[in-house]
């Protein structure tokens, strides 16, 4: 539904300004508002998911309170190297979240802001290049 509003809105609004989506905050989402004419947003979504266990990833998202991951010395994401995210396992996670340790929160939060970060770069990089589509069928779907 939000797409179909957007379908019918960006065309009213004009081209020489930045055109702003408030409280939308999927990876998909953005895509699709993106492909729209969005140009920026603002959600709590990346902060408050990390805070209850979600974490979004290159690959979809992880639950990582699951029992699957009890045992999954692999971590969140293996091509994060900022913040050293890449070494903490997600078994390691699982761990501290199902223990209430606060430092799982701040560091999935963590996570999530830098992978919106790194999606945020490779959007404005697909545009810049022409291959924004492309990158957009790829990843809609899966994040």
């Amino acid at each position: 539904e939000m797409f179909e509003v957007l379908d019918g809105v960006t065309n009213l609004m004009p081209n020489d300004k930045p055109r702003y989506l408030m409280g939308v905050g999927t990876p998909s989402d953005i895509l699709g508002a993106v492909r729209r004419g969005i140009d920026m947003f603002d959600c709590v979504l990346p902060t408050r998911s990390g805070r209850t266990g979600l974490a979004f990833t290159w690959n979809g998202r992880i639950q990582i309170r699951n029992s699957k991951h009890k045992f999954d010395n692999s971590p969140l994401d293996q091509n994060v190297f900022k913040f050293n995210l890449n070494k903490y396992s997600k078994n390691y996670l699982n761990h501290l979240l199902n223990t209430n340790e606060m430092l799982s929160s701040m560091l999935l939060t963590l996570n999530n802001i830098n992978f919106y970060q790194e999606l945020m770069l490779e959007i404005r990089k697909n545009i810049k290049n022409g291959t924004f589509d492309e990158f957009h069928d790829k990843y809609f779907n899966i994040l």
